[in-house]
């Protein structure tokens, strides 16, 4: 690689690491690390939820899918814009006011416990081990992620590639907490935009203008045009399905909770969607070009439908000057870290909040919490390497697994508590625990009888119905929710904070 990119991508992780310096200043206790203290504006709150929710597969993934498979696969983004503004315009103000009314809940199994003042501590165990297992998968797809960028960019073998990756990234979370976090994502939300914006563009450019792409993409196969050709009904609902796991999502929900005000949701609705529709539209455009770029009579070498993940990666090294290329690699890197940071800290947050001070130590200083969370960070920053060893894993595939896990086990749960007086703590127990059943029993089902038209439906799908039913059925069958949930419930309903 050019002395030039290597050094644009040094300064990059030399500025993401004094971030996490500064922030580790100003971490003076538990809230602030896992929380932020409640301070985010609407606009870091926004672009640190898009650049957290989106990581590598905006940048790897999705641009993939489309190369392989042509404009049939903009279902997945369609799903996901409706599926974040629903989020956006429902969820959002109500959670952040609801877990300030419920004993200032920090994290969703301190919402879940506090919200049905369930004293047992099983709802909080349930839900944080449900954070630590499909983070676990989440995690291993942002370090693959990292690991396929320093193996194609530098030249390195996969395994070296994924520890250095993996120790670069953990070092900020580390140190600075959410507020690290969130400072870094909202830097790293605006590089990924503009590399999203810049390489599509100076592709299409050098292939002589959309027109060109256009023909150039019918000429190889007609099919890749058309959005409909090839798509089967399972199909289409499973990747607009997508957009159902945001409303369980904890690294996106904590940043809704962290919002210093519902003032400041309409901003960040209108930042944050602006962001992502754009980012959205770059990923797919930097994919569709690539099919006509690197084909047989394109510009740019073949690439073979395994190397599809290398699509963005390939397009900064063919089409930019070293400089510039560094600064799109770097985007790469911004996706990556946006979101294992988060992933990393809200199962840290589960380690030190809902375990350890919720069931061991309930008298643990502010201190010793915070750096049980930064070892819980370690700890399962190296489990998620582990797993990420095997290179045949790709980003979309464990990406859509935890994504499923997380809706099913806790969308259905978020929502209804949200909305429904009437709900209770055995429902959402036995919502947790089905939703995040199916998903698992769902996906082996899948992989074992891959014949099986029903079984190629996304397992979020199943996971989400049966969970919202098995929610509304157990509550309806058992007692009614006390005078004291229902009448906090009444007070978050006609109050924002």
């Amino acid at each position: 690689m050019e002395n030039a990119t290597l050094l644009t991508f040094i300064v990059y992780l030399i500025g993401m690491l004094a971030i996490g310096i500064i922030a580790y200043r100003i971490t003076n206790n538990l809230s602030d690390y896992v929380l932020g203290g409640r301070k985010l504006g609407g606009g870091v709150a926004a672009l640190s939820a898009g650049a957290s929710d989106m990581s590598s597969w905006l940048l790897l993934g999705l641009p993939g899918a489309i190369y392989v498979s042509g404009m049939g696969g903009i279902w997945i983004a369609v799903g996901l814009a409706v599926g974040a503004y629903l989020n956006w315009q429902f969820v959002a103000s109500r959670l952040r006011t609801y877990t300030e009314v419920a004993d200032d809940s920090i994290t969703l199994p301190d919402y879940f416990e506090n919200r049905f003042r369930d004293n047992s501590k099983i709802l909080r165990i349930i839900s944080a081990l449900v954070i630590l297992l499909f983070f676990a998968f989440y995690t291993s797809s942002g370090l693959v992620a990292g690991a396929t960028l320093f193996e194609a960019s530098f030249d390195m073998d996969y395994s070296q590639a994924l520890w250095i990756g993996a120790i670069v990234i953990i070092a900020y979370t580390f140190l600075g907490g959410f507020l690290a976090v969130s400072w870094t994502d909202f830097f790293q939300g605006i590089l990924m935009l503009l590399a999203l914006i810049i390489v599509p563009v100076v592709a299409i450019s050098e292939i002589g203008g959309w027109g060109a792409t256009i023909d150039a993409v019918g000429a190889i196969d007609p099919v890749y045009l058309d959005a409909f050709t090839g798509a089967t009904l399972i199909g289409v609902i499973s990747l607009l399905a997508w957009g159902l796991g945001y409303f369980g999502q904890p690294h996106i929900l904590t940043r809704f909770m962290a919002v210093k005000s519902t003032k400041e949701i309409p901003k960040a609705r209108f930042i944050g969607m602006t962001w992502m529709v754009v980012a959205l539209f770059g990923a797919i455009f930097t994919g569709f070009v690539a099919i006509a770029f690197f084909s047989v009579n394109g510009p740019g070498e073949v690439i073979s439908a395994e190397a599809r993940e290398t699509v963005f990666i390939v397009f900064t090294q063919v089409l930019f000057n070293p400089w510039v290329a560094g600064f799109l690699l770097a985007a790469i890197l911004a996706a990556i870290m946006s979101t294992i940071d988060s992933q990393l800290l809200v199962s840290s947050s589960a380690l030190a909040e809902d375990f350890y001070k919720g069931i061991i130590r309930k008298k643990a200083s502010d201190k010793e919490l915070i750096w049980v969370g930064r070892i819980g960070v370690l700890l399962i920053a190296l489990l998620a390497t582990l797993m990420a060893t095997n290179p045949e894993n790709t980003v979309l595939d464990l990406v859509g697994y935890a994504w499923a896990g997380f809706g099913a086990a806790f969308g259905p749960v978020i929502i209804l508590s949200l909305f429904w007086k009437r709900m209770t703590r055995n429902g959402a127990i036995a919502g947790m625990v089905v939703g995040g059943a199916t998903v698992i029993i769902w996906s082996i089902l899948a992989e074992n009888y891959k014949n099986v038209t029903l079984f190629t439906l996304y397992e979020i799908v199943p996971g989400f119905i049966l969970a919202t039913l098995f929610i509304i059925v157990v509550s309806l069958l058992g007692r009614e929710p006390s005078g004291e949930i229902q009448a906090e419930f009444e007070q978050v309903k006609n109050n924002e904070i």
